[in-house]
C-alpha cells in the first residue's frame, strides 16, 4: 500500500472557523493513524481577497491546534508557473482550448438557456472553432470536458456518486488575465504532492466530477474522496457567528484549552461507540474515514464549555500553566510578580470553566488593590471581624507556611472564638483578595504569599477599623 498522503488547503480569505479547523484535524489525523504525512497548502490565487493577516492567523491556528504539517506550507501563488506548463501541454494535447467568447455572449446565451429551462453551462461555441484571432484578443482557457458517459466515484462517507458528462461544462481553467482557477490549481497541486485522501466539506461534492475528469486527462491517479457532512447550529440551522462559528483563535481569546476545541471537533461528525473523551493519543488510534457521520453535525456550546472544563481539571497543571501565561499577559498582568503559575491552576481549575475566567479571578495574585467587594462585605464584615481579623493575623505570623498547617492553625482559632470557620475564613478571604471567593483559606494565603497576605490584612484591619 502507498504511503498515505493528506492535505488541509483553506483559503486566506478570512479567518480560519470550526468548518474548516474540523477538516484539517480530521485530513491530520488520518494521516496519523496511518503513518502517512500530512500537507498544508495555502489556496490565495484569489489575489483580491486573500491577505496576509489571514495567512498569519491560519498557521498560528494550525499551531495552536498542534496540528503540525510534514510538509508546506505551500502557496498557490508560488506556483503559476507550474500552472501555466500543464495548460500549454493541455492546449498541446488537444484536451483545452482557448475560447474567445465575449462577456456580452455568455450573458446572453444564459438568458436564453434559462428561458428554456435549461441548466446554464457554456454551449462549446469555441470547442471546435478554426476561427482566426489576433494575438492580443483575449482569450480564457476552458478544459475540453468529455461529453459522454458518467463520472464515477466511491465517496468514503457519502457512498457512489455518478454525474452525467453532458451535464458538466467546459470549466475554465484559467482566467483572461493569465492566472489559472481553483478547480485547475488544486488538482495539479494534489497530483504534484502525491496526495491520495482528500478529506473536505461536502460543498466541494459538485467540484469533484470537474476535478477527476482533470486527473484523468493529465495521466494523475486520483485520489481517494471523503466529503464530510456541515455542521449546523444546535437549531438545525446553517453554522453562523451566533451558534458560536467564530475564528479558532477567538476560541482561545475566550479561554479554551486547544485539547479541548480538539476533542469537541473530533466528536462532530466521528464517534466511537458512546465515548466523548479522547486523549490525542486516542483520537489517532480509534479514527477511522468509515467512522464519519453521513449526516450533519449540530454546534452545542455547552459540550464545548463542559470538554474545557474536563481538561483544565485533568491535563497536567504545567500545560494548563502554559495558556494561563498568554490570558495573564493579554490582560495586562506580569506572571513574574505572583505565585507559580501551576500552583494557580491546581486550587483554581475546579472553580473555573475557561481559563479567561480563572485569570480574571486572580489579578490580586499580581497586583494589589484599592477597593472590596460590597456584597461580601455587606454579608461577612460584621461586629467582631475586625477583632477576629487581628487574632488571625497573630496566628498567620507565627504560624508555619503550609496550606495544611494554616488550614489547622485558623480551624483552631475558630474553635477558640467558638465561631464558625466562615466567620474566620470570609473576613480573611476579603482582606486577601478583595472578594469573598477564594480556594481554600490556607491556599489563598500561601498563593498571596506570607508578606503580601499580613500586608493585606493589616490594611483590611485599618480600612474596616475607620469605617466603624
Amino acid at each position: 500500500m502507498s504511503l498515505v498522503k493528506t492535505r488541509f488547503a483553506p483559503s486566506p480569505t478570512g479567518f480560519l472557523h470550526v468548518g474548516g479547523a474540523r477538516t484539517a484535524l480530521f485530513s491530520w489525523l488520518y494521516a496519523r493513524h496511518c503513518g502517512g504525512k500530512f500537507v498544508l497548502r495555502i489556496e490565495d490565487t484569489d489575489r483580491e481577497r486573500s491577505t496576509q493577516p489571514a495567512i498569519d492567523a491560519i498557521l498560528e491556528s494550525m499551531q495552536w491546534l498542534d496540528l503540525n504539517w510534514d510538509e508546506g506550507p505551500y502557496y498557490q501563488t508560488k506556483r503559476f508557473d507550474r500552472y501555466k506548463e500543464v495548460i500549454d501541454e493541455l492546449l498541446a494535447q488537444g484536451k483545452a482550448y482557448k475560447c474567445y467568447c465575449t462577456k456580452e455572449r455568455l450573458e446572453a446565451m444564459r438568458e436564453e438557456q434559462m428561458k428554456k429551462g435549461e441548466l446554464p453551462r457554456y454551449d462549446g461555441h469555441c470547442r471546435d472553432s478554426h476561427e482566426e484571432h489576433s494575438p492580443d484578443e483575449p482569450y480564457v482557457v476552458r478544459f475540453k470536458n468529455p461529453q459522454d458517459g458518467v463520472v464515477a466515484f466511491d465517496d468514503m462517507v457519502k457512498g457512489h456518486i455518478e454525474f452525467k458528462n453532458s451535464q458538466l461544462d467546459d470549466f475554465i481553467i484559467q482566467r483572461s488575465d493569465g492566472t489559472p482557477t481553483y478547480n485547475f490549481c488544486v488538482v495539479v497541486d494534489d497530483f504534484d504532492m502525491g496526495i491520495t485522501h482528500v478529506i473536505r466539506g461536502d460543498d466541494h461534492v459538485n467540484n469533484t466530477p470537474k476535478q477527476i475528469n482533470l486527473y484523468h486527462a493529465l495521466g494523475a491517479k486520483v485520489p481517494v474522496f471523503c466529503h464530510v457532512a456541515m455542521i449546523l447550529g444546535d437549531d438545525g440551522t446553517k453554522l453562523s457567528k451566533r451558534h458560536g462559528a467564530v475564528s479558532v483563535m477567538q476560541y482561545r481569546e475566550d479561554g479554551y484549552l486547544p485539547e479541548a476545541l480538539n476533542n469537541y471537533l473530533v466528536r462532530l461528525g466521528f464517534s466511537h461507540g458512546d465515548q466523548e473523551i479522547f486523549s490525542r493519543e486516542e483520537m489517532i488510534s480509534l479514527f477511522s474515514l468509515d467512522a464519519i457521520s453521513k449526516s450533519a453535525s449540530s454546534f452545542n456550546t455547552k459540550k464545548l464549555d463542559w470538554l474545557n472544563a474536563h481538561y483544565m481539571k485533568t491535563l497536567p497543571a504545567q500545560e494548563v500553566a502554559k495558556e494561563l501565561a498568554w490570558h495573564l499577559q493579554r490582560q495586562g498582568l506580569d506572571a513574574s510578580k505572583g505565585p507559580a503559575l501551576e500552583e494557580i491552576v491546581k486550587c483554581y481549575s475546579e472553580k473555573c470553566h475557561t481559563l479567561t475566567e480563572m485569570a480574571q479571578k486572580v489579578h490580586h495574585l499580581f497586583e494589589d488593590f484599592d477597593s472590596y467587594e460590597e456584597k461580601g462585605v455587606k454579608k461577612w464584615m460584621k461586629e467582631g471581624s475586625v477583632e477576629v481579623l487581628e487574632q488571625s493575623l497573630k496566628v498567620i505570623e507565627n504560624c508555619e507556611f503550609t496550606p495544611e498547617a494554616l488550614d489547622k492553625a485558623l480551624e483552631e482559632l475558630a474553635v477558640k472564638l467558638e465561631i464558625g470557620m466562615g466567620k474566620v475564613g470570609q473576613p480573611l478571604r476579603i482582606a486577601l483578595t478583595g472578594t469573598a471567593t477564594s480556594p481554600g483559606i490556607g491556599d489563598t494565603l500561601c498563593l498571596v504569599g506570607k508578606q503580601r497576605a499580613l500586608s493585606r490584612i493589616e490594611k483590611a484591619i485599618e480600612h474596616f477599623k475607620n469605617l466603624a
